[in-house]
Formats: C-alpha cells, sequence, structure tokens
C-alpha cells in the first residue's frame, strides 16, 4: 500500500508544483491541464489552463500531487500539514527556507528536544508544511 498527498488549489497549483519540483528536489512525473484533457470542449475558456492533475516524485520515493480545484472554488486547508522528514540538518533547513519563502513562518526552524531541527510554515500557497530532521538510528 501507499498514501500519497493529494492538494487542492485555486487556480495556482502549476507555480506551486513547479516551486515543489525545485525545493524538494523533485521531478513531474505527469501534468495536465484541462484543456489538455478528454473534457477540454467542456472546460470554460479561463480555466483550460488550470491544472487538471500532476504528479510529483520525491526524492526517496515520494509522491505528492495536486489540482486546481473545480471551478476555481476557493481552497481552504485544514487540519493537515504535508511534512517532510530528512536526516540531514544542513539540507532540511535549506528546504524549510524555500518552501516559507513569501509565506508565513509559524516555528522557526530550530533544534528542539526531539530534532537537531525543525520548523513549521504555510507556504505562499496556503498550504501548511512540517520540515523535520530526523535523528540517524542508532543515537
Amino acid at each position: 500500500m501507499q498514501v500519497n498527498t493529494y492538494l487542492a488549489f485555486s487556480g495556482d497549483c502549476k507555480a506551486a508544483f513547479e516551486t515543489y519540483e525545485k525545493v524538494l528536489g523533485g521531478k513531474i512525473a505527469f501534468i495536465m491541464t484541462n484543456g489538455e484533457s478528454p473534457m477540454a470542449n467542456q472546460t470554460p475558456p479561463d480555466w483550460k489552463d488550470k491544472i487538471m492533475h500532476v504528479t510529483l516524485q520525491v526524492p526517496g520515493g515520494g509522491v505528492l500531487q495536486g489540482a486546481d480545484h473545480p471551478k476555481g472554488k476557493k481552497v481552504t486547508p485544514a487540519g493537515f500539514s504535508v511534512c517532510v522528514a530528512l536526516q540531514d540538518a544542513a539540507e532540511a533547513e535549506r528546504i524549510f527556507k524555500g518552501l516559507s519563502d513569501g509565506g508565513q513562518v509559524q516555528m522557526e526552524f530550530q533544534k528542539t528536544f526531539w530534532s537537531p531541527g525543525f520548523g513549521m510554515c504555510i507556504d505562499k500557497f496556503s498550504v501548511p508544511w512540517m520540515v523535520n530532521t530526523e535523528e540517524p538510528m542508532g543515537n
């Protein structure tokens, strides 16, 4: 079994996934706009360039997926965070800075009692993130 995170956006999905591809060091494996889909003839002209589906492969085998919410409805995420877990604190801090750039830092990236580096933010696309450095096994 594999469980993936699927994010909904209010029209800026493409920009978000281009950012995640760069910051997380991943690769967009699939992207389709509404205008490229079999339902293109049923799509309003101003919505044809919005994302129907995107898949981002991230290092370590993770997958992040998303789309623009149909009809551009405002999306308000609540009750979740996307968590990035690494063993390298410097790399975790780099990713945190990239994700928080232009967004809101909820907890600065810092040493905690459980981690050599942890931070929380909401990115400029309104997606909540936690970046955690895990202690190497055996420590």
